[in-house]
């Protein structure tokens, strides 16, 4: 039995399909990401890498090729199963925080589990656990706009793992932010994977960055190709 989280295979991708403008996006992608890997996605811009996160968090749709999550193959889902698949396993971050403005840092991570029906008092004690974290417990109660760059996205992480996902998949999670604090943020976020177990696939641009991961691929002409890896750590 495969210990991968995340398995794709023959993920094919295309836009404006049976038309002459087509564009072939993803070319017969196959990739695993082991329980507990973190994986770095590197591409450059228009590569396709947000449309295969997409595919792999089950918010977008392969034209062909199979999709499983924790061993379930969610390839053929009903649009109302692939929602509740992806509220419950999956986790994603984005460039942009995109935090809800007009609740504290607290609230926007208790939120998506009252949403996924935990207590009210469980979903507050595990977001004040996932922020002291990170680091900034003492920010709680402050809203985003009176939350640094570099804390808002903290928030985000935290929020992206409020429900317990199999699997955290980021989108450039610190391409917003300037180099030091891109460092101390990335750091926060490592360290929140490593200690609750999950596992990652992250794309970014910084190959200093893809380089603390425990795996280097990069999608070029549609199709991955391995850069090598770090030593996972004990």
């Amino acid at each position: 039995m495969s210990d991968a989280t995340l398995m794709l295979s023959g993920i094919e991708k295309s836009y404006n399909r049976g038309t002459p403008g087509e564009v072939s996006v993803l070319r017969g992608v196959d990739l695993s990401v082991q329980r507990g890997e973190v994986v770095a996605l590197v591409a450059p811009s228009g590569a396709g890498k947000s449309t295969l996160l997409h595919i792999a968090g089950l918010l977008d749709v392969a034209d062909t090729g199979r999709v499983e999550i924790a061993g379930q193959d969610l390839t053929d889902l009903s649009d109302t199963r692939r929602t509740a698949t992806r509220r419950a396993d999956v986790g994603f971050i984005y460039q942009f925080h995109h935090l809800l403005p007009e609740f504290s840092a607290l609230e926007n991570i208790v939120l998506p589990q009252l949403a996924h029906g935990v207590p009210r008092a469980q979903a507050q004690t595990r977001a004040q656990d996932l922020l002291d974290r990170v680091g900034i417990a003492a920010r709680a109660d402050h809203r985003p706009a009176a939350l640094s760059g570099g804390e808002q996205q903290r928030v985000a992480f935290c929020r992206a793992l409020a429900n317990e996902p199999k699997l955290l998949l980021a989108d450039e999670p610190t391409g917003n932010l300037d180099p030091e604090t891109s460092d101390q943020v990335f750091a926060a976020l490592m360290d929140l994977v490593r200690g609750t177990g999950l596992s990652a696939l992250i794309a970014t641009h910084n190959m200093e960055l893809a380089a603390r991961m425990d795996r280097q691929i990069r999608l070029e002409a549609g199709q991955l190709i391995p850069l090598g890896g770090a030593q996972r750590p004990a």
